[in-house]
């Protein structure tokens, strides 16, 4: 089943039980999607989809360190509530481990030495990681192993 169906069907399943909330935020994600497929006049695939997710949770995280820092944190809940929702639609996040992994495999194709590759090296793990890593570990942990 794809992601859109999914998406699809967990609303209608909201719908019916009385769920507010998560229904609230899976009409979120459907606009979102069709907004990105109007925008670009393309019918989104699964990757497509989940780089959207991505971009709203980024978007929600966001919004939660700057209502904690204007002492909203009723604001920053139901942010926070709705990273929840967004989660469970995202691929689970690959552990340090897994990362340091990708990124010693992307060196030994790529033939990386030093801080001057760091861009070859992120656009060959980009595509293989989104949506499964935090890409700012991702070039944290490639910054680390370029500098050493």
């Amino acid at each position: 089943m794809s992601l859109k169906q999914r998406l699809v069907d967990d609303m209608k399943a909201a719908m019916k039980g009385g769920d507010k909330a998560s229904l609230a935020v899976i009409r979120l994600i459907n606009a979102a999607i069709k907004q990105k497929e109007v925008d670009e006049r393309v019918e989104l695939d699964d990757t497509a989809v989940v780089a959207v997710l991505d971009k709203m949770v980024k978007q929600r995280r966001d919004s939660v360190s700057q209502y904690e820092s204007a002492a909203r944190e009723d604001l920053a809940q139901v942010e926070r509530d709705e990273i929840v929702v967004i989660e469970r639609y995202l691929p689970t996040k690959m552990g340090e481990a897994e990362i340091n992994a990708a990124i010693e495999a992307a060196v030994a194709e790529t033939g990386a030495a030093g801080a001057a590759d760091m861009g070859k090296l992120m656009g060959v793990l980009k595509p293989r990681l989104a949506g499964q890593a935090d890409m700012g570990l991702v070039s944290k942990l490639v910054k680390q192993r370029l500098a050493g």
